[in-house]
């Protein structure tokens, strides 16, 4: 089967020097790319070219006016083309800017192809222009449907964290700063440097110049892929990385807000994490009174909260660029009957008997904060204010579910 491997993020010159990376390091490379800048005429425009140049070109119309349903839409046919051709040992899919690797992922996955892998490619430097940046993705030209509200930060965090692979470009105006906030939002990223200086044209003077590797330099056959199994010793750092493998699933039980791998406690070159966990619930006035504060206190912020009048509901939290979602993300497993259960994920059951209370379950607080310059005591005193007091705590759920539904608005109930 051909190993396909995704390349993705919002630096885009980070994200191209990747991919001519990979094209000078793996034989037999093409890349697969689809350009939604052209959206607006009512196509998006395919491309598909190797180390050598252009190999060929067209258009996919668009779906329901929307460019990023035609490029799901256009993406398998077009990798099955490719493994039928007989030629193509890797499909590397560049994602067009704010396109985000999930949903790409499992598009290729259930068209019954080989994901290998998936990258973002960043550039250090632009790690926290990105996540302060709120402006719509329809601001900065980059929104993927008409209908589409993304921000650039929040676009920019999904697409950092989903990835296991980190491509990290070597900027000459990144420092240490830049560096260890990337580790602390990404601790189990596996982070692999490339040169800034890689072409993303092939035919460009200069291009691919770098560093060939060793396969390549010898004009030996194209490597195999960890992927299959085989020996990876062929592999440059950077390919053997992206061709590790991937599991759609575990990525999204990654993500989930349940049973996410957050960040842990971290402090280091001015940079902070602060992980706050704690086992009673909210009030929801003074918590909806705290939001603005609370969001614009981190550059990054996620995890899952509880609510004292919504005592079986999982809440998700997820704040970049001084923007807030607040979310429902299913069920406590605490509130569900013994019968229901049997249709819970194992990774949500493993994740919840892990942090399991004799008395709330897995109901509780684990919220993750990471910025330069964090203040820790003021966001932790923030946070403590907003939960129930002694008396409040002590008057139990039923006088809980009473209490003011101020979250009602923005769970649109």
């Amino acid at each position: 089967m051909l190993p396909v491997v995704i390349v993705g993020g919002l630096h885009a010159d980070a994200r191209r020097a990747t991919v001519a990376r990979l094209l000078a390091d793996v034989p037999g490379a093409v890349v697969l790319h689809h350009d939604l800048t052209t959206a607006a005429s009512g196509t998006v425009v395919r491309t598909v070219r190797d180390a050598t140049g252009l190999r060929s070109a067209g258009e996919a119309p668009l779906v329901n006016d929307c460019a990023c349903c035609a490029l799901r839409e256009d993406l398998v046919p077009e990798l099955r083309r490719l493994a039928e051709d007989g030629a193509t040992r890797l499909a590397v899919v560049e994602l067009w800017d704010s396109v985000e690797p999930r949903p790409m992922a499992e598009v290729v996955v259930a068209g019954g192809l080989t994901l290998a892998g998936v990258v973002t490619a960043v550039d250090p430097a632009l790690l926290l222009p990105c996540l302060g940046n709120g402006d719509d993705l329809a601001e900065r030209g980059l929104a993927a449907a008409a209908d589409d509200r993304r921000t650039v930060a929040d676009t920019f965090a999904r697409q950092l964290e989903y990835a296991p692979v980190l491509a990290v470009v070597d900027s000459p105006e990144a420092d240490d700063e830049d560096r260890e906030l990337l580790r602390q939002l990404h601790p189990t990223a596996r982070r692999v440097p490339v040169p800034s200086g890689a072409s993303a044209d092939p035919a460009a003077p200069g291009a691919l110049e770098s560093a060939p590797s060793p396969a390549r330099a010898l004009g030996a056959p194209a490597p195999p892929t960890p992927a299959d199994g085989r020996s990876s010793a062929a592999l440059s750092p950077l390919a053997a990385a992206v061709l590790a493998g991937f599991d759609v699933e575990a990525a999204a039980a990654a993500q989930h807000p349940a049973c996410a791998l957050l960040p842990a406690e971290a402090d280091a070159h001015g940079v902070g994490t602060l992980v706050w966990h704690r086992r009673r619930p909210f009030h929801p006035e003074r918590l909806y009174r705290a939001l603005e504060d609370l969001t614009c206190a981190a550059a990054r912020s996620r995890g899952r909260f509880w609510l004292a009048d919504r005592p079986d509901t999982l809440l998700h939290w997820d704040a970049a660029g001084g923007a807030l979602c607040v979310e429902p993300a299913g069920p406590w497993l605490a509130s569900l009957s013994d019968a229901a259960w049997d249709g819970v994920p194992p990774v949500r059951r493993a994740a919840a008997a892990l942090d399991w209370h004799p008395e709330h379950g897995d109901r509780g607080q684990h919220l993750v904060f990471t910025s330069p310059g964090l203040d820790r005591e003021g966001l932790t005193r923030l946070l403590e204010s907003c939960l129930l007091t002694d008396a409040e705590y002590a008057a139990g759920r039923d006088a809980w579910k009473r209490l003011p539904p101020a979250f009602d608005p923005l769970l649109e109930v």
